[in-house]
């Protein structure tokens, strides 16, 4: 067994705790009287969920021109452990494609077998690779069994406010995001996998939430965790039922000097020169979903669970345009020890016929984690001086005043 060594940058460990400190004394979206449908657990998080921990590295410095390779950067590495970081014993899962202009490695495997082993990682586009091999790296320094590994890696695009070419994100950032996974309130919008992400037409980033339901005098929890990076331009966006699109300040990103060159000619600058030379009038963006939950579900009806964030989605008004890479997994945390691959099991079973319960919480969950991300999320100003800002709070809370 090899010795991992943790590298904590003191930039690293400095931007956490102030993300860390924002983000836990900030107000999320129901504080704004938006109102949403049914019942949260204690922290309306996916770490309602017993045994669920999550972890983040944010790298974040740098401003100005873009320079290749040396920034400035807006990225990180956001984890799930679904059963924590102590423990090898496998989740079931099940996963759901519902636009594929992305990435989500370690599915087939997941498809095929039905079980989830390891964490979950979610990073920018282009450091799919170097977190997914941190994984493999990790779990073989914890001298977890199997010969060979898969672990389950997402992405979304943040090289709009950062130098994504740049591959700043390293092994070490996501090995320091897997150890400092814990239970407890979860950090939210502009930190880890989420801090170059841009949402609804506003910052987006990472945002959760749970429900918790009965079924046959059983109480159980489902968690949803979302890194948004959908519909840049905030076309169509609806929030408690209502079309704000045209209600607030949706896709204003702009850049802030223009004596810096555009990196991207996708927006103009702050003073509004520079429209002519557009060039893609709108971003597609795209989410990674995870589901997480205590019911006993088996692989089979995980994967049913997976399609439904589709439906939280489109209560905020989205499409899934051709660009956005939609993609979904879910585990259920149940059955804990009595999952072998080599012996009989003795597995407890959800009924089927009472599916549409944990659907409609799944439902309510991924609406509610979505709009959290944004309101947790501060503007940002990134490569280029691109700003995104952040969602207008009190436009929001007035809106829901009416």
């Amino acid at each position: 067994m090899h010795h991992i060594k943790h590298i904590l940058t003191g930039f690293v460990l400095l931007s956490g705790l102030i993300a860390q400190a924002t983000a836990l004394a900030g107000e999320r979206a129901r504080d704004l009287g938006i109102p949403f449908e049914g019942v949260p657990g204690p922290r309306n998080a996916i770490t309602d969920v017993a045994g669920v921990e999550v972890g983040h590295a944010t790298v974040k410095r740098g401003e100005g021109a873009l320079r290749v390779g040396a920034g400035p950067v807006r990225t990180g590495v956001t984890v799930v452990h679904p059963r924590g970081q102590q423990t090898n014993d496998p989740v079931f899962a099940g996963w759901f494609t519902l636009n594929a202009s992305g990435e989500m490695t370690g599915t087939t495997w997941v498809e095929e077998r039905g079980l989830l082993e390891g964490p979950i990682s979610i990073t920018n586009t282009h450091s799919v690779g170097v977190v997914r091999d941190a994984a493999v790296a990790w779990m073989v320094d914890k001298g977890w069994p199997a010969i060979w590994h898969a672990p389950v890696v997402g992405e979304t695009y943040d090289g709009g406010l950062n130098d994504i070419n740049g591959f700043h994100v390293t092994r070490e950032h996501a090995l320091q995001a897997m150890a400092a996974a814990k239970a407890g309130p979860v950090i939210e919008g502009a930190v880890g996998g989420g801090t170059g992400m841009v949402c609804n037409g506003f910052k987006g980033g990472i945002g959760t939430a749970s429900r918790e339901f009965e079924v046959s005098d059983a109480r159980y929890t489902v968690g949803v965790l979302v890194q948004c990076n959908y519909n840049w331009d905030g076309v169509g966006l609806r929030l408690g039922g209502q079309l704000v699109a045209d209600r607030l300040p949706v896709g204003e990103h702009c850049f802030t000097d223009r004596n810096i060159p555009r990196h991207h000619n996708w927006y103009p600058y702050c003073d509004g020169t520079g429209s002519e030379a557009l060039t893609v009038p709108s971003r597609d963006g795209s989410i990674i979903i995870i589901v997480a939950t205590d019911a006993p579900l088996l692989p089979h009806q995980l994967r049913r669970v997976a399609k439904r964030p589709s439906l939280g989605l489109g209560r905020l008004g989205a499409v899934s345009g051709d660009g956005s890479g939609d993609i979904f997994i879910a585990f259920s945390t149940a059955n804990a020890g009595e999952v072998s691959e080599n012996e009989l099991s003795k597995l407890v079973m959800y009924p089927n016929n009472q599916l549409t319960i944990v659907f409609e919480a799944t439902v309510q969950a991924t609406e509610e984690a979505i709009v959290n991300a944004m309101v947790a999320a501060e503007t940002v100003v990134g490569v280029a001086g691109f700003r995104v800002k952040e969602l207008p709070e009190p436009q929001v809370r007035a809106l829901f005043k009416e």
